[in-house]
């Protein structure tokens, strides 16, 4: 904005009338010393501000000088010069030096219309609360009662004295190196993941990892999912206009021959445990699936190891990652389903050539981890309490678990299919009922119960009820003294009439 030179003198000697008491002359400024919820200098600052927009004042009209003011106010030059710096610092005023406080020509808001600063019904959102009553059979949760919160802060506080240079810095945009020593080391340990450290993208959340990755291509690439499947991948990916091909399933996983026919460059493939399924990948459909991609350098699957630190009865299953020998697997983890999903600490590692590939288009990215909770990660797995928790947490999980699947034949009989596969954190489970899913839903949060059906990770319309609905039983954060409650209300939900 241009900005005229004031003619000082024609300002200089016009009174700028004050006065403390209501009903005095047009400018005003009033000033309550008792006042405990406002200092002196803002209330001086507000009352010349509103002037100032009221046009009391008109551009370039000069104020009167901190001293002056002051004296006619009774207060403090400091309170004074504190409110004019504040005006000045928001660009009400301007000052000339050695002629004083100016007001600024400033530009009007022009608005056809003034909108409503009320929010909106359909915005607005209802308060979280403890909800004692509501039972969860949640996929998502795990139980925090177990995480060892003491060994955790113990680690933190090593980070602090160990880190705090570093703490006060933007570390490398992957996450700092020596995290991603550990990391690497864990997951070559328990997963057979063969990587250095150097190939590690640390993340907040797998979905921001791969979304990036991702937007590396033209909007031209194809993608497949495994459908069912992760729908906010589905989801994500459509919605940022690249055309996705859900790929069905059977037996040992995703469909190779579907996969081949639609022509996809990347497939999102969940081996160790599929999303929602359960299915543990055999060796044959896994070498299958690097055979598709073998056959053409630009083809690369993203192995979501979401939650595969969970195997029961039997040892781990190695990593599809582990088997590639063409740099053509992309491994994604997490610690959401090993620590705390409020942590949101995710990894990616990335073949040599989508490395060098990443770096060039996210080089100037800031990591979005909190430093600290990653250096804690870094001792929590150095002095070996990550493996210790991890092993606490099997043998609690596979309680539950065993247990809420002898009930759940018990209650229902010969009116359930369970899908029993000893890994994860849920199994799915089919129940013979004549209602629909949306019926099963309403029913659901009739009686307060959480939990997740079938249709929601179907990514094309046919659902293929018939008699049967899927149900998601995670078992991960329910309360074992909470345990024949629910299978009750799942009973109710099924069974019941509408």
């Amino acid at each position: 904005m241009e900005r005229k030179v004031p003619d000082v003198k024609r300002f200089r000697d016009q009174p700028f009338t004050v006065s403390k008491r209501k009903g005095g002359k047009k400018l005003q400024i009033l000033i309550t010393k008792e006042c405990k919820n406002k200092y002196i200098y803002q209330q001086i600052y507000e009352n010349v501000k509103q002037m100032i927009m009221s046009k009391k004042f008109i551009a370039h009209e000069q104020l009167p000088s901190k001293r002056a003011l002051a004296e006619q106010l009774d207060v403090s030059v400091n309170s004074v010069t504190t409110a004019y710096e504040q005006l000045l610092a928001e660009g009400y005023i301007y000052t000339i030096e050695r002629s004083g406080y100016f007001v600024e020509n400033i530009t009007e808001l022009t608005s056809a219309k003034k909108a409503s600063s009320l929010l909106p019904e359909d915005l607005r959102e209802e308060e979280v609360t403890d909800n004692r009553d509501k039972l969860s059979f949640s996929h998502i949760s795990v139980d925090a009662t177990i995480f060892p919160f003491k060994n955790w802060s113990n680690c933190e506080q090593k980070a602090l004295r160990n880190h705090r240079e570093m703490l006060g810095k933007l570390t490398h945009f992957q996450g700092p190196l020596e995290v991603r020593k550990s990391i690497a080391r864990l997951i070559e340990h328990t997963r057979g993941v063969v990587c250095e450290p150097e190939q590690i993208v640390i993340g907040a959340g797998t979905q921001n990892l791969i979304k990036r990755l991702i937007t590396i291509f033209p909007k031209t690439t194809k993608l497949a999912i495994e459908n069912p499947g992760y729908q906010r991948f589905y989801t994500l990916f459509t919605g940022l206009g690249y055309p996705v091909h859900p790929i069905s399933l059977d037996r040992q996983g995703i469909s190779v021959k579907e996969l081949s026919s639609s022509e996809a460059e990347f497939v999102i493939v969940t081996p160790s445990h599929q999303f929602p399924t359960g299915t543990i990948m055999p060796i044959s459909r896994r070498n299958e699936l690097l055979n598709w991609a073998a056959k053409n350098e630009k083809r690369f699957i993203i192995e979501d190891d979401y939650d595969s630190e969970y195997k029961y009865e039997t040892d781990h299953i190695p990593s599809l990652q582990s088997l590639d020998q063409n740099q053509q697997v992309i491994y994604t983890g997490t610690f959401s389903k090993t620590l705390l999903p409020s942590l949101r600490i995710s990894y990616m590692v990335l073949p040599f050539n989508l490395l060098r590939k990443y770096r060039n288009k996210y080089g100037d990215r800031i990591q979005e981890v909190n430093t600290l909770n990653l250096y804690t990660l870094h001792y929590f797995i150095e002095d070996g309490l990550y493996q210790k928790h991890i092993r606490q947490m099997n043998n609690s999980y596979e309680q539950k678990r065993s247990r809420i699947i002898r009930l759940l034949k018990a209650k229902f009989k010969d009116q359930i299919t369970i899908r029993d596969i000893p890994a994860g954190l849920h199994f799915l489970a089919y129940f013979k009922t004549d209602k629909t899913y949306s019926e099963i839903k309403i029913l659901a949060k009739k009686v307060n119960l959480e939990i997740y059906l079938l249709d929601r990770f179907m990514l094309t319309p046919n659902v293929g009820e018939n008699g049967m609905v899927g149900i998601i039983v995670g078992f991960a954060n329910i309360k074992e003294t909470n345990i024949n409650e629910a299978i009750e209300r799942l009973s109710y939900v099924v069974n019941s009439k509408i």
